[in-house]
């Protein structure tokens, strides 16, 4: 799911110079965002915010769901564009039919990565499938650096087999964790994994210690090194540890999605859909959507492209990142 707010809010990366509160763990709330339409389906964002907007090169977090359909509508987003970024779709229930301006008609579907690169520019469409009556899952955009970001467009697609560890099992969609390792290819250092923890149980996992982690988690209150996480709040851990400890507080299993990458050196502007590094580049990027080229045609929707919203009228600028 993209960001498809009528008003999207200027998102800046980083933010704040606040550091790190002293136990390690610095605990981040989400916001409730409406994707538009009369029966809005409703996600929860925990990046970008003004506490802290990256992880990594993870720059985009919402997290959606249990959703019934029969109620929201699902999901139904018409084409719209992207640049300098990749999208990540991983799915706890559901299932999305994706097709984009690469010619790639895909479905996302439980336990399955999609992973999609925009670089200079690509549009896509997401659309929950008619037997779908749960939706649950979430979306991540991960930010190309300066030498990748107008990189040619991609599709990549994995279904990582779970892996036991003392404590639980992992499905490791990107990168390496509990001696699995992802083929999917990234521009910077990532991981991305969904954990689910045994009822009371605790597992202290490998990291690398270079790594900023984030703990997002989707049900039961997740002790990480010594910081309640409850569902839907973000655990952020700043870099220096070579292990992780999480800590089931629940009866019943506990599911997370764990994301960590080095910190990310650069400064950028995210707006809508766009990731760029100037206000000048973020109007071209919108002029050159509604004019109708750069991003090519997505096939097989049956509706037209979403409009570009207005720009704010004072200048986009970045922001350094949080410390």
């Amino acid at each position: 799911m993209s960001n498809t707010e009528t008003r999207p809010a200027e998102m800046r990366c980083g933010a704040l110079e606040d550091e790190v509160p002293a136990a390690g763990v610095e605990v981040l709330t989400a916001r409730d965002v409406p994707l538009g339409g009369p029966r809005a389906m409703t996600v929860r964002r925990t990046l970008p915010q003004r506490a802290r907007t990256l992880i990594g090169a993870w720059c985009f977090a919402d997290h959606y769901g249990p959703d019934d359909v029969a109620a929201s509508g699902g999901m139904d987003v018409a084409p719209h564009p992207h640049i300098g970024l990749q999208t990540v779709s991983w799915l706890f229930s559901g299932e999305i039919e994706h097709r984009d301006s690469l010619g790639t008609h895909a479905f996302v579907r439980p336990g399955e990565l999609n992973l999609m690169t925009g670089g200079f520019g690509i549009a896509h469409s997401e659309v929950s499938t008619p037997d779908t009556t749960v939706l649950h899952g979430v979306q991540l955009w991960v930010a190309l650096p300066e030498e990748h970001r107008d990189t040619g467009r991609d599709f990549q697609h994995h279904a990582p087999a779970p892996v036991a560890f003392d404590g639980g099992t992992a499905r490791v969609f990107l990168g390496s964790l509990a001696g699995d390792t992802s083929p999917v290819s990234t521009f910077t250092p990532l991981l991305g994994a969904e954990l689910t923890l045994v009822p009371g149980g605790t597992a202290t996992l490998d990291v690398d210690p270079g790594f900023e982690h984030g703990v997002l988690v989707d049900s039961g209150d997740v002790r990480v090194e010594g910081a309640v996480v409850r569902p839907a709040e973000l655990g952020y851990v700043a870099p220096g540890r070579a292990t992780l400890t999480l800590t089931n507080e629940s009866a019943a299993p506990a599911r997370l999605i764990l994301l960590g990458g080095p910190p990310f050196p650069e400064e950028i502007i995210m707006w809508w859909n766009f990731i760029g590094r100037s206000h000048d580049e973020i109007v071209r990027a919108r002029e050159d959507w509604m004019k109708g080229d750069r991003f090519g045609e997505v096939h097989g929707y049956d509706g037209a492209p979403l409009p570009a919203p207005e720009l704010p009228n004072t200048p986009l600028k970045p922001r350094r990142r949080a410390r």
